[in-house]
């Protein structure tokens, strides 16, 4: 060696350097991971090794590097840094839901659709279903499992589509109103901005790679099966690069407390008892002749029997739930519910004009 030749600063040994060994082995579970229709990238390997038991595994820089130079992958050096991505995050499971569907082949060439339901949270894939096509009845059914299994969420948010949300239309469509009725508050993204339904549209791409690593479903019953495995893994097998500390949705969603499911509005008995329970009306009786046009009235609301009673005497009889008309004989003519304070009239449910049978 030439005597100024500067010396190698080369270290005699390498006690971090990865053996061969692990080479081997991440590289398979690598391929493993693709050939099972899963995400196969640095951090995934990481999470197969975590889940194996491996106890101080190589970093997902070393992981990278030797992917690299095994020639399995291809440097993107202009690649946004995971670092440089900011998510917007809801702090508790069911505080939103997302909601979207995604188009598939069968193996005969018939299309369908897939709905995919999760949460914003915890990332928990909630249910999907496989439907003949994207419908406003398929939609509610996915929801209304989805519910029967968590609860009801605080926000639901989806696209503008027909089968979702179709408010900017002029009208709110099946899913909406039954989110309503639960108390959801239905939320939409801004149009032509998919973005806003980034997470479902990811995991759309996820379900997709696990799909075409498996022979193609013959009918959407089997196609079901597929999805539900797939479910199955995503939520309690597959760490998910988007929750922190290394967890499954599954794990994410049992670590923080599901917020309260809403409160259902009141229906519109619900709203008349309240309001016959505001007006305090003891239980009493009358005596009333039917007037011209088959009409009485009784504490100041007219109600309409039918021109074939004008002139009888009625024996009415009421408490603060329910009124109700009798003839001469006691037999009983109709009732009502007590109609809310300031009722002006109540009809008999016949088309006026048209004299009614006595019986």
């Amino acid at each position: 060696m030439n005597a100024v030749e500067p010396s190698s600063t080369r270290p005699r040994s390498s006690p971090n350097r990865t053996t061969d060994d692990v080479v081997l082995l991440v590289a398979k579970i690598r391929t493993q991971l693709k050939g099972e229709g899963l995400d196969f990238g640095p951090l995934s390997v990481l999470a197969r090794l975590r889940r194996m038991g491996f106890t101080d595994p190589p970093s997902r820089a070393t992981l990278a590097r030797i992917f690299t130079q095994a020639g399995m992958v291809r440097p993107e050096p202009r690649k946004k840094p995971r670092s440089a991505f900011r998510r917007f995050v809801y702090p508790a499971p069911n505080c939103l839901w997302q909601i979207d569907a995604t188009e598939w082949t069968l193996a005969n060439g018939r299309g369908c659709v897939i709905f995919q339901l999760v949460d914003d949270h915890s990332r928990l894939a909630l249910a999907s279903l496989v439907a003949t096509a994207e419908t406003s009845e398929a939609a509610v059914r996915v929801v209304r499992l989805a519910v029967s299994r968590h609860g009801a969420p605080q926000k639901f948010l989806s696209d503008n589509g027909v089968a979702f949300n179709p408010t900017r239309r002029g009208y709110t469509g099946k899913l909406v109103d039954y989110l309503r009725g639960l108390g959801v508050e239905t939320i939409t993204g801004k149009r032509y901005k998919p973005t806003t339904q980034g997470k479902n549209e990811r995991f759309h791409q996820t379900l997709h790679r696990y799909l075409n690593a498996h022979p193609p479903a013959r009918t959407m019953k089997e196609l079901q099966t597929l999805v539900d495995a797939f479910d199955h893994i995503y939520n309690t097998e597959r760490e998910h690069q988007g929750l922190d500390g290394h967890s499954t949705p599954g794990e994410a969603w049992t670590r923080t407390a599901p917020v309260p499911s809403p409160v259902a509005p009141p229906t519109a008995l619900e709203i008349l008892a309240e309001a016959n329970a505001a007006r305090i009306i003891p239980p009493g009786e009358a005596i009333r002749t039917v007037r011209s046009g088959g009409r009485l009235t009784v504490l100041g609301t007219d109600y309409r029997l039918g021109l074939s009673y004008t002139g009888d005497e009625i024996h009415v009889l009421w408490d603060h739930t329910t009124i109700a008309f009798h003839d001469k004989n006691g037999a009983l003519i109709i009732q009502h519910p007590m109609p809310p304070k300031g009722t002006r009239h109540v009809g008999n449910g016949k088309p006026s004009g048209r004299p009614s049978t006595k019986s």
